[in-house]
Protein backbone atom coordinates (compact mmCIF):
# COMPACT_ATOMS: atom_id res chain seq x y z
CA UNK A 1 0.00 0.00 0.00
CA UNK A 2 1.45 3.30 -0.76
CA UNK A 3 0.94 6.48 1.14
CA UNK A 4 -2.11 7.82 -1.12
CA UNK A 5 -4.00 4.76 -0.95
CA UNK A 6 -3.82 4.60 3.23
CA UNK A 7 -4.33 8.11 3.28
CA UNK A 8 -8.18 7.28 1.78
CA UNK A 9 -8.03 4.62 4.61
CA UNK A 10 -7.69 6.70 7.95
CA UNK A 11 -10.78 7.26 10.06
CA UNK A 12 -12.25 10.85 9.99
CA UNK A 13 -12.20 11.05 13.49
CA UNK A 14 -8.22 11.42 12.82
CA UNK A 15 -8.20 13.35 9.91
CA UNK A 16 -10.32 15.96 11.43
CA UNK A 17 -8.15 16.46 14.17
CA UNK A 18 -5.79 19.43 13.83
CA UNK A 19 -2.62 17.36 14.67
CA UNK A 20 -3.62 16.08 10.99
CA UNK A 21 -2.34 19.20 9.58
CA UNK A 22 0.75 17.89 10.40
CA UNK A 23 2.98 16.75 7.15
CA UNK A 24 5.11 14.96 9.77
CA UNK A 25 2.50 13.58 11.74
CA UNK A 26 0.72 12.17 8.55
CA UNK A 27 4.01 10.38 7.89
CA UNK A 28 4.87 9.21 11.11
CA UNK A 29 1.19 7.29 11.62
CA UNK A 30 1.48 6.24 8.10
CA UNK A 31 5.28 4.57 8.86
CA UNK A 32 3.54 2.87 12.26
CA UNK A 33 1.02 1.06 9.54
CA UNK A 34 3.07 0.02 7.13
CA UNK A 35 5.62 -1.00 9.93
CA UNK A 36 3.00 -3.77 11.57
CA UNK A 37 3.83 -6.22 8.26
CA UNK A 38 7.66 -5.69 9.06
CA UNK A 39 7.17 -6.56 12.55
CA UNK A 40 5.23 -9.49 12.10
CA UNK A 41 8.25 -10.67 9.61
CA UNK A 42 11.11 -9.95 11.93
CA UNK A 43 9.23 -11.59 14.44
CA UNK A 44 9.23 -14.99 12.38
CA UNK A 45 12.98 -15.52 12.21
CA UNK A 46 15.08 -16.33 15.60
CA UNK A 47 17.27 -13.90 14.60
CA UNK A 48 15.39 -10.62 14.44
CA UNK A 49 12.85 -11.54 17.17
CA UNK A 50 13.87 -9.25 19.69
CA UNK A 51 14.73 -6.53 16.93
CA UNK A 52 11.27 -6.79 15.79
CA UNK A 53 10.18 -5.74 19.38
CA UNK A 54 12.77 -2.70 19.39
CA UNK A 55 11.27 -1.70 15.83
CA UNK A 56 7.60 -1.78 16.49
CA UNK A 57 8.77 0.14 20.02
CA UNK A 58 10.99 2.86 17.88
CA UNK A 59 8.37 3.34 14.82
CA UNK A 60 5.20 3.65 17.54
CA UNK A 61 7.17 6.09 19.31
CA UNK A 62 7.53 8.46 16.87
CA UNK A 63 3.84 9.05 16.32
CA UNK A 64 3.26 8.95 19.80
CA UNK A 65 5.22 11.35 20.70
CA UNK A 66 4.15 13.78 18.06
CA UNK A 67 0.27 13.73 19.46
CA UNK A 68 1.56 14.11 23.10
CA UNK A 69 3.70 17.00 22.29
CA UNK A 70 0.82 18.99 20.11
CA UNK A 71 -1.06 18.82 22.52
CA UNK A 72 1.20 20.90 25.15
CA UNK A 73 0.17 24.87 26.20
CA UNK A 74 4.45 25.63 25.67
CA UNK A 75 6.65 25.90 22.91
CA UNK A 76 9.33 24.32 25.19
CA UNK A 77 7.07 21.21 25.82
CA UNK A 78 5.77 20.85 22.76
CA UNK A 79 9.64 20.85 21.38
CA UNK A 80 10.67 18.68 23.73
CA UNK A 81 8.42 15.44 22.83
CA UNK A 82 9.01 16.51 19.15
CA UNK A 83 12.77 16.22 20.21
CA UNK A 84 11.78 12.73 21.41
CA UNK A 85 9.87 11.88 18.28
CA UNK A 86 13.64 12.49 16.53
CA UNK A 87 14.89 10.15 18.59
CA UNK A 88 12.52 7.88 17.70
CA UNK A 89 13.02 8.16 13.88
CA UNK A 90 16.52 7.94 14.19
CA UNK A 91 16.62 4.72 16.24
CA UNK A 92 14.02 3.09 13.77
CA UNK A 93 16.12 4.25 10.78
CA UNK A 94 18.64 2.16 12.57
CA UNK A 95 16.54 -0.60 13.72
CA UNK A 96 15.42 -0.98 10.05
CA UNK A 97 18.89 -1.08 8.97
CA UNK A 98 19.73 -3.97 10.92
CA UNK A 99 16.33 -5.90 10.02
CA UNK A 100 17.26 -5.38 6.00
CA UNK A 101 18.85 -8.80 6.23
CA UNK A 102 15.23 -10.30 6.71
CA UNK A 103 13.03 -7.61 5.29
CA UNK A 104 15.38 -7.15 1.91
CA UNK A 105 16.73 -3.68 0.42
CA UNK A 106 14.25 -2.04 -0.92
CA UNK A 107 11.99 -2.47 2.41
CA UNK A 108 14.85 -0.67 3.82
CA UNK A 109 15.41 1.68 1.06
CA UNK A 110 11.66 2.89 1.40
CA UNK A 111 11.59 2.94 5.01
CA UNK A 112 14.59 4.80 5.49
CA UNK A 113 14.02 7.47 2.99
CA UNK A 114 10.33 8.04 4.38
CA UNK A 115 12.13 8.07 7.91
CA UNK A 116 14.57 10.28 6.66
CA UNK A 117 11.59 12.57 5.24
CA UNK A 118 10.42 12.77 8.88
CA UNK A 119 13.89 13.80 10.77
CA UNK A 120 13.93 16.32 8.02
CA UNK A 121 10.66 17.83 9.23
CA UNK A 122 11.45 17.46 12.88
CA UNK A 123 15.13 18.74 12.52
CA UNK A 124 13.16 21.86 11.32
CA UNK A 125 10.19 21.98 13.11
CA UNK A 126 12.01 21.47 16.83
CA UNK A 127 14.15 24.99 16.63
CA UNK A 128 11.13 26.42 15.55
CA UNK A 129 8.97 25.52 18.37
CA UNK A 130 12.40 26.81 20.59
CA UNK A 131 12.53 30.05 18.57
CA UNK A 132 16.01 29.23 18.16
CA UNK A 133 16.94 29.64 21.72
CA UNK A 134 18.15 26.25 22.94
CA UNK A 135 20.50 27.52 25.60
CA UNK A 136 19.36 29.95 28.82
CA UNK A 137 20.33 33.77 28.38
CA UNK A 138 23.86 34.17 29.98
CA UNK A 139 23.87 36.18 33.20
CA UNK A 140 25.17 36.63 36.45
CA UNK A 141 24.51 34.54 39.42
CA UNK A 142 25.38 35.08 42.92
CA UNK A 143 27.12 32.10 44.80
CA UNK A 144 27.07 32.12 49.01
CA UNK A 145 28.81 29.53 50.74
CA UNK A 146 31.51 27.16 50.98
CA UNK A 147 34.11 29.49 51.34
CA UNK A 148 33.12 31.77 49.02
CA UNK A 149 33.00 35.38 49.49
CA UNK A 150 29.26 37.45 49.43
CA UNK A 151 29.76 39.01 45.88
CA UNK A 152 28.86 38.66 42.05
CA UNK A 153 30.93 36.39 40.06
CA UNK A 154 30.00 36.96 36.85
CA UNK A 155 30.28 33.03 34.79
Amino acid sequence: MNYDEWEKTVPSILRDDTLWKMKVYRYALFLSDIAWVDVSQLVKDERTKSLSDQLCRAVGSVPANLEEGYSKLSAKDRARFYEYALGSARESRGWYYRGRHVLGEDVFTHRATLLTEIIKMLLKIVPEERETRICEDSGEYRVRGRGIPDEDIPF
